[in-house]
């Protein structure tokens, strides 16, 4: 009786799994037929063309400056990712290790801005940017997106900082190392998973981020290569298979580094979920 049972719930949950891979790969198959149909067609949905038209990359790569545009994406992911890395490592062994029940309000600052919704900030982020003088540069996006990160970020180093015994911290200062050492010779070693996992996603959203390159940047080819999709978008916006054919070019960086590094982002969730 129990092995039928089981064999059933196998099969129930690999023809889940088969439904949600074919779910999520529909999107991106759609684009991809589209993308390959002549240029200033109107493409009838998941339809693939006769005649595919695998030239519409390269004239989307070439009307959309997309060299550039790969360049200005590269300099604001190095610009935010690494820093804000570095400050959630920091901020999250310090509120793991180093403070106190009575200082616990310190963390609830990060929660609350877990809660806060990206556009209730665009508005005075823009304001702010202006006072500063970095509106339609690079740093406009780079400085508010580190700060943006910061609540998650937190989060997610504290809860790795949090499931590091206690008696290593302790053996460690037994040895004569100071928190300083610690942290860097102890706790970023052991941390490696976590601190890769939160880099591919950070990586990930500041690559694809949109709305804030489009109304802090004017200039095109300073945004990110999601954000200048609204000025290509805009400029060739009747003309379905090119733009099609832009959003997999740019879609395409993020796929393949999360195909490289998926090892690393697993390995990390399953740490957090045996540990925690």
């Amino acid at each position: 009786m129990t092995f039928p049972r089981l064999r059933t719930n196998a099969l129930f949950a690999r023809g889940l799994i088969v439904l949600l891979m074919i779910v999520t790969l529909l999107p991106f198959l759609s684009m991809l037929s589209a993308a390959l149909a002549p240029s200033g067609s109107y493409p009838s949905g998941l339809e693939w063309p006769s005649d595919p038209a695998w030239g519409n990359f390269a004239k989307a790569w070439q009307v959309a400056n997309m060299t550039e545009l790969m360049t200005s994406s590269v300099l604001i992911v190095l610009g935010t990712v690494p820093a804000a890395v570095l400050f959630a490592t920091m901020a999250g062994f310090g509120l793991a290790k180093l403070t106190t029940k009575r200082s616990a309000w310190f963390y609830l600052v990060f929660v609350i801005g877990l809660t806060l919704p990206f556009e209730a900030v665009i508005t005075p982020l823009y304001f702010e940017v202006r006072e500063l003088g970095l509106l339609n540069t690079r740093g406009a996006i780079i400085l508010p997106l580190i700060g943006l990160y910061m609540p998650f970020s937190v989060f997610w180093m504290r809860a790795h900082f949090l499931s590091i015994p206690q008696d290593l911290s302790e053996a460690s200062q037994l040895d004569g190392a100071r928190r300083w050492q610690e942290f860097w010779m102890v706790q970023v070693p052991l941390a490696r998973p976590a601190i890769m996992s939160l880099s591919i996603l950070l990586f990930l959203w500041t690559w694809n981020q949109f709305l804030l390159p489009v109304v802090l940047v004017q200039e095109p080819t300073r945004r990110t290569m999601a954000g200048a999709l609204g000025a290509f978008q805009g400029q060739w916006g009747t003309d379905i298979p090119l733009l099609c054919a832009g959003s997999l070019i740019i879609l395409a960086p993020t796929v393949i580094l999360f195909l490289i590094f998926q090892r690393q982002f697993v390995a990390a969730l399953l740490q957090g979920a045996v540990k925690g």
